[in-house]
């Protein structure tokens, strides 16, 4: 391992071992109606069943639980687009921790409210994460207060590896896993792990058309910033960092390929979700299948696509499902 890959199976077990008991180990499930469309197995892992509703929370317990007494009384502090903050938020507050999260206006409101519920206090500042990370910054500076990151930090990368450790239990045969792809904190600690229980898998990353900044980054090599941009995968927007430490690095050298997904096909991934896997999944959940539907990821063997959050606003997700065509880019383009 190098410093910006320090993370392998061992710390990914220890951190299974650490977050025990806390986190669910969520099911995989046969796809009857994509297995039948491919040709081969396909099973989704149902992480939107997680305790607040995404695979975040995995990330967020072996961080909290690894810190020092000196920090648990300073408190934490996290950047987040809905997910993270909910998983930090609850983490916190099961251990004593006071907890404040930094968001930027484009977080949906659903998501504001359901970090707030956890206990958390909530700063809404700026438009973009970048935004919303001057806020972490000086309440690191000032108050003391220890950053958790949404994805490029040793502990968090671990816990979410920690997902696939359970895929690689589940599906031994396993050869293509599609994981969302933003800041790569789930996709690096799933390629590590999977890489390292099944060497021939091939791991596909999938973000979607409006603002993916690590496949952005990834095209031209090096870190940068790109913008944010709303788009019905709410969860996925954000940079990557400009001093990205890990992440970058780590999907550059164990991630196969990176698929973009449309709007629409996020949307109609939404509603195949729904009316065919009886699943409610927001639109970061759903890129997986939208790359299946649209035939951008054809597999060759047995699948796994990972359903990472539901924590979508009802009434958009009732639109969606119900045939309307929703643009959640208009206030954006005519603002």
């Amino acid at each position: 391992m190098s410093r910006t890959n320090p993370i392998g199976v061992a710390e990914i077990e220890a951190a299974q071992g650490t977050i025990a008991g806390t986190v669910h180990r969520t099911r995989m499930e046969r796809s009857t109606d994509l297995s039948n469309r491919l040709g081969v197995p396909v099973h989704l892992k149902l992480e939107h069943h997680q305790r607040t509703g995404s695979f975040k929370l995995r990330g967020a317990t072996n961080a909290v639980l690894s810190l020092s007494d000196e920090e648990r009384k300073r408190g934490v502090v996290g950047v987040s687009t809905g997910n993270h903050g909910r998983g930090l938020a609850y983490a916190a507050r099961q251990n004593g921790v006071r907890c404040i999260v930094a968001m930027s206006e484009l977080v949906p409101q659903n998501k504001i409210d359901g970090i707030r519920a956890q206990g958390a206090e909530v700063r809404i500042i700026g438009c973009s994460q970048d935004d919303a990370q001057i806020e972490v910054d000086r309440l690191v500076a000032e108050e003391g207060m220890t950053m958790i990151p949404p994805f490029d930090h040793p502990g968090i990368i671990a816990g979410q590896g920690t997902l696939g450790l359970e895929l690689a239990e589940d599906l031994p045969d396993l050869t293509t896993v599609l994981v969302q792809l933003s800041g790569g904190g789930l996709i690096s600690g799933v390629a590590a792990a999977l890489k390292a229980r099944l060497p021939e898998v091939r791991v596909i990353g999938v973000s979607m058309e409006r603002g993916a900044a690590m496949f952005e980054c990834q095209r031209v090599g090096k870190p940068m910033i790109v913008p944010e941009l709303t788009t019905l995968a709410d969860s996925l927007g954000g940079g990557i960092g400009l001093d990205n430490e890990y992440t970058f690095a780590i999907t550059r050298d164990l991630v196969d390929d990176i698929i973009l997904v449309s709007e629409a096909e996020i949307a109609q991934a939404i509603r195949h979700a729904y009316w065919q896997e009886h699943q409610i999944i927001e639109g970061s959940g759903a890129v997986g299948i939208a790359a299946l539907l649209s035939g951008k990821v054809k597999p060759d063997g047995p699948t796994a696509v990972i359903l990472s959050g539901g924590n979508i606003d009802m009434n958009l997700h009732h639109r969606i499902i119900s045939g309307e065509d929703v643009d959640v880019t208009q206030t954006t383009e005519e603002g």
